[in-house]
């Protein structure tokens, strides 16, 4: 068996731990150790934010541990309060189940569900069963409101309004933990080190009920040098499903980090071997774009698959590498023949691909010379596209140097 907590320490994923030492000794010390994840369907995509939790879980999966993925159904119905400042929007049974069901299909790309491999399980199952009177006296008993109130999953929520279904999310996590351990004798929790506080609950609500010690990890989140959260694209999030994200534009996500943060990336998201990380952190200036492709097609590929990021690689060649190319797998947006018979003006088709969040601002686009149509600059905010305009292919957009999108006639 790999010794593997070196190599999550050493690559960046541990932010907290329970008990350094002895999960250490866990870990290593040759026997598989059942660990678990949640994963809160509250939309149909996972999205970059679960990579590092995901990619984590490869890695000790690789190692010969089993990770246990949970789908949190039934955490969900409450929702976590954990980083925000306002209430998370009630969601019905059926649209989060329809999310869990997409979220099963998702982790199964990147962790092997086969036999004896992982476990794959629905908090719904225990969860939405629970007596609560009898809930309140058994798991209740141990939280103390006074530290509950500490915890900086509530802090923010504290300061416009913590309801009380929300109070009740630690417990139904610390309960998760609890559940998984005496089902399938789970040792270990993962997260985010935002759910650091339900984390600890969780590891002292086994050891209170079953007299076991259990660890906690929490893992740092994806954020660039400046300590701002990456995976927020002009479309909102950076989603692993392919309908809303194209694999292009996550390709040309990572393609185009900044230069202070290509080596943590490559470290946490990809699986290169140290030597070759070491190798792109030696390069500097424009020889750092090699790293960047690196790490766009390494992303791409574990996301998407190896096709697509040969596609997305050769694609981004083409437009940026002066050679020509296709642009088949760029971010489309169709209109109307009827609309592209009248015109469309420039304004509302950049709001409309969402090269521009609003009016206004494809207007300052267009005069600092920000747009590009078809090889022309925009010169005009006034500027009329007609049918003639768009070549059967699709018409080519370009906001500053390396933003791109298709517009088709349908």
């Amino acid at each position: 068996m790999t010794p593997v907590y070196s190599i999550l320490k050493e690559r960046g994923y541990i932010a907290q731990v329970t008990n350094d030492g002895a999960l250490q000794k866990l870990l290593d010390g040759g026997e598989p150790v059942r660990f678990y994840v949640g994963f809160d369907p509250t939309a149909d995509s996972l999205h970059i934010g679960h990579f590092i939790p995901i990619m984590a879980m490869a890695r000790l999966q690789r190692a010969g541990h089993m990770p246990i993925a949970l789908i949190g159904a039934g955490t969900t119905m409450v929702g976590d309060p954990s980083g925000r400042t306002d209430m998370r929007q009630m969601m019905s049974l059926e649209q989060i189940s329809a999310n869990g069901e997409r979220f099963k299909e998702q982790l199964s790309r990147f962790l092997d569900f086969g036999e004896g491999k992982a476990i794959l399980v629905n908090n719904a199952d225990w969860l939405l069963g629970l007596n609560y009177v009898e809930f309140l006296r058994d798991i209740g008993v141990h939280f103390s409101v006074n530290r509950m109130l500490t915890a900086d999953c509530y802090k923010l929520r504290l300061e416009k309004g913590l309801s009380f279904i929300e109070f009740n999310y630690m417990l139904m996590q610390s309960y998760d933990f609890l559940e998984l351990h005496k089902r399938y004798g789970c040792a270990l929790q993962l997260g985010g080190d935002d759910q650091w506080s339900n984390i600890i609950s969780g590891v002292d609500l086994v050891r209170r009920k079953e007299a076991k010690e259990v660890f906690g990890l929490t893992l740092g989140l994806l954020t660039t040098t400046d300590g701002v959260k990456m995976g927020k694209t002009q479309r909102g999030a950076l989603w692993i499903d392919a309908e809303k994200t194209p694999p292009f534009e996550f390709y040309q996500y990572f393609r185009n980090v900044q230069d202070d943060d290509v080596v943590a990336c490559l470290r946490l998201l990809t699986f290169l071997p140290d030597e070759a990380i070491n190798e792109y952190g030696r390069l500097r200036g424009s020889a750092i774009n090699e790293a960047k492709r690196a790490l766009a097609y390494e992303t791409t590929k574990i996301v998407h698959g190896e096709e697509e990021a040969k596609k997305c690689a050769g694609l981004a060649e083409g437009l940026f590498g002066g050679r020509g190319g296709g642009t088949e797998d760029l971010a489309t947006t169709a209109i109307g023949a009827e609309q592209a018979e009248r015109g469309v003006g420039v304004v509302d088709l950049l709001v409309l691909c969402g090269l521009a969040p609003s009016r206004s601002e494809a207007r300052r686009l267009v005069a600092q010379g920000g747009i590009v149509a078809g090889g022309n600059k925009i010169s005009s905010a006034d500027h009329v596209f007609y049918r003639a305009d768009f070549p059967d292919e699709g018409l080519l957009m370009q906001k500053g140097k390396k933003t791109y999108h298709k517009v088709i006639v349908s």
